[in-house]
Parts: C-alpha cells; structure tokens; sequence
C-alpha cells in the first residue's frame, strides 16, 4: 500500500524532530557506536509510527535497543512538546533495528568472494 501525503508529512516532522531529541538526550552515541534514525513509516490512520534504527558500530545492538525502548516514554513526552500544535494526536513510537547496511555488508562480501574465486579459476586455466 502506498504512503499518503499526510503520512509522508508526518514522518517528515517526526523524523526531522527525533533527530534533534536523539541529540538531547544522548542517544545518538551509545557504547561507542552512532545511532542514526534512517526512516520512519507512520500507519494510514496516523496513530502509529514505526521508527527504524540504524546502528553503527555498537556493540550489543539488542542491548542498545533496550535501553532506546527504557527511554520511549520520555522520547514521547518530548515529541509531543515539539509538535503538540502540528498533530492532535501523537503517534505510538515503535522502534525497529534497520539492519539494511548489514545487509548489504553481507552481500558485498558474497561477491567478492564470487569474483575472486572466479579470478583464481582463470588464471589456473590460463
């Protein structure tokens, strides 16, 4: 199903407003690793809003993600307060891990490994 105006503006102003509260309170560096929030997908009837985290060399990221869900209410609070004039009703935050770039690590790897075995089965032709 495809995202709404309204969906898309929302998730604009939620995302734009969790950078600068990820900030605040610290949660953009977290045992020495960088939280970055890389999208946000609110639901049609706006009541839900669903964050993906992309962490960058944490640790323990279930560990990391436990302690941004400890912190949930009070990211909430502080959204609310931000947008409290743009929204009626603040949507419920849920946060995911966006595991995109490990991914896509993985994948890169994969390939290189095809092409340098490739690599090494023509140069023994040869």
């Amino acid at each position: 199903m495809q995202e709404g105006k309204r969906q898309k503006q929302i998730a604009a102003v939620i995302q734009q407003e969790m950078n600068d509260i990820f900030v605040r309170l610290g949660l953009n560096m977290i045992d020495g690793g960088m939280v970055s929030i890389s999208s946000i997908k609110v639901t049609p009837d706006l009541l839900e809003a669903r964050i993906y985290l992309s962490l960058f060399k944490v640790a323990d990221s279930k560990a990391t993600m436990k302690k941004i869900q400890a912190q949930a209410w009070e990211i909430k609070k502080e959204l609310s307060e931000r947008v409290k004039h743009q929204l009626r009703r603040i949507p419920v935050l849920h946060f995911y891990l966006d595991d995109t770039l490990d991914y896509v690590f993985k994948m890169e790897d994969i390939f290189k490994q095809i092409n340098s075995g490739e690599n090494t089965k023509t140069s023994t032709e040869e």
